[in-house]
């Protein structure tokens, strides 16, 4: 049948279907393997559905991981992933970014050296969440002295994968910025030669891509304020972007107990701003608009209080704009890590739906994200060490 179709309508077709059949059709014919495998599908792929991955611990402390659909059916089809050895490798490990339908972990690798001691390698592994394929990328070491920041996104022109290694060196007079890019297409470290953070900046541990431009969560410790240092996975020029006075500077007021998180919704940047109130939090939803500095709109006030709910944490938005919230039935008990419950939060009605998973408090996250192909074209379990 496929011979009476137009081979440029057969392409058409192809791009719209999920990558579970992309996988299967690569085995069918030749000329679809030779196109599906092709650098230049790879990289302008996009799966039509979204999908909603979350991490957490169950209340026997096992790492779990559940994608589920992200649409009118959601909650209902959940699927669970298996993480692939090469993930499970390093110790303490974190995810540090996602991006273009690939989560990036991080952790530390110890081999013991006999008598000697032991060895430590710090690894970054960047996993395709779709095909199933991981990649790893060994961290130069660095020396005595030095604190590192990483980030991870892909390049939006090219759909290069790169990983950002920002190391500031604190001397007795002086603060050395360094900061360097890996990229999977030279598969090698390089230094960035674009401009840099001015040195009063140091960097939070809460950044989020949005269409390749990382947004990093800082403080300027000259006068204790709020804002937020873009990195541009294209050009790798380094932006600040202006918080509103109100928000910028609840980091000095102690006695507010404001903090601030970024997260985003569909393909727009968000910053939360967390207040303790009467023993419970609040969080106020604030987006930037067409990503102007200091240009930022409070959607609405995330305020759960309902019996079954006396603390919550905002974890991220579906594709509707609700809230993705994970709840705690006793807070009295959060050093004990409690069991806490994810649910969606409607902002009008304050109403409260549970998604259906629980686990231990603390331990959830959640990343949207559409199918991709990239990874494809890379063998499995590889690690780069350059």
């Amino acid at each position: 049948m496929a011979d009476n179709i137009p081979f440029e309508i057969q392409v058409e077709i192809i791009k719209r279907l999920p990558v579970k059949s992309l996988i299967q059709f690569r085995s069918v014919s030749k000329t679809w393997k030779h196109l599906i495998d092709s650098s230049d599908f790879i990289a302008h792929y996009s799966g039509q559905q979204q999908h909603l991955l979350i991490r957490y611990d169950d209340v026997v402390c096992e790492e779990k991981y559940v994608s589920l659909i992200d649409d009118d059916t959601f909650p209902q089809h959940k699927l669970s992933h298996t993480l692939p050895q090469l993930v499970n490798m390093p110790k303490l490990s974190s995810i540090i970014g996602s991006s273009h339908g690939l989560l990036c972990f991080y952790g530390v690798i110890r081999e013991n050296c006999g008598g000697y001691g032991s060895v430590q390698t710090s690894l970054v592994v960047v996993w395709n969440i779709s095909i199933r394929k991981v990649v790893g990328v060994v961290v130069p070491k660095d020396g005595d002295g030095t604190f590192t920041s990483l980030g991870f996104g892909v390049c939006r022109e090219t759909s290069d994968v790169k990983i950002l290694k920002i190391t500031h060196t604190e001397s007795m007079s002086d603060v050395t910025w360094q900061v360097d890019v890996f990229t999977l297409k030279t598969r090698a470290w390089r230094s960035s030669y674009g401009n840099l953070p001015r040195k009063t900046i140091n960097f939070s541990v809460s950044k989020v891509v949005i269409d390749g431009v990382l947004y990093w969560l800082a403080i300027e410790s000259s006068d204790n304020r709020y804002l937020i240092i873009s990195f541009d996975m294209t050009s790798e020029e380094f932006r600040e972007v202006s918080l509103p006075d109100n928000i910028a500077y609840g980091f000095s007021d102690i006695n507010s107990g404001t903090d601030l998180f970024l997260s985003k919704l569909s393909e727009s940047l968000i910053v939360l701003e967390r207040i303790v109130e009467a023993n419970s939090y609040i969080f106020g939803v604030w987006m930037m608009k067409d990503g102007v500095s200091k240009l930022f709109t409070k959607l609405y006030t995330v305020n759960v209080n309902t019996p079954h709910a006396s603390l919550n944490f905002v974890r991220g938005f579906r594709k509707t704009g609700e809230p993705i919230i994970e709840f705690f039935e006793n807070h009295d008990s959060l050093s004990l890590r409690p069991h806490a419950s994810l649910a969606t939060y409607e902002p009008h009605s304050k109403s409260v739906d549970s998604i259906g998973i629980n686990g231990r408090g603390f331990s959830f996250f959640t990343h949207p994200y559409m199918e991709t192909l990239l990874l494809l074209d890379q063998p499995n379990s590889v690690i780069y060490d350059k």
